[in-house]
């Protein structure tokens, strides 16, 4: 198993009509054959703590079988066409993967 975490900073000048955009942009990529799960979130408002970061707008885990169907979500069309249109919508992206 594979677990893909990427966290987006969206741009702070986008207008909130891109930003839900962006969401179900985020939404479509559930159509990924190789996704055994998805979850998006937002900032959780859990206890503060120094360890807490809450300055992302949204992160998006996808759960893969194994690195194959990493690899294979990273070419599919949708993975493709989402980067292409919504890579100008974010200022920072961080990615962390876990075995």
């Amino acid at each position: 198993m594979l677990v893909h975490t990427v966290i987006f900073w969206l741009r702070k000048d986008l207008p909130s009509e891109e930003r839900a955009e962006f969401l179900e942009g985020l939404k479509s990529l559930e159509g990924i054959e190789s996704i055994a799960a998805l979850h998006l979130g937002t900032p959780a408002q859990t206890g503060d703590r120094p360890v807490i970061d809450r300055s992302y707008d949204f992160c998006l885990t996808v759960v893969l079988p194994d690195l194959a169907a990493h690899d294979a979500y990273q070419v599919d069309p949708l993975h493709q066409t989402f980067l292409e249109r919504f890579a100008s919508y974010w200022e920072r992206v961080r990615i962390i993967d876990a075995d």
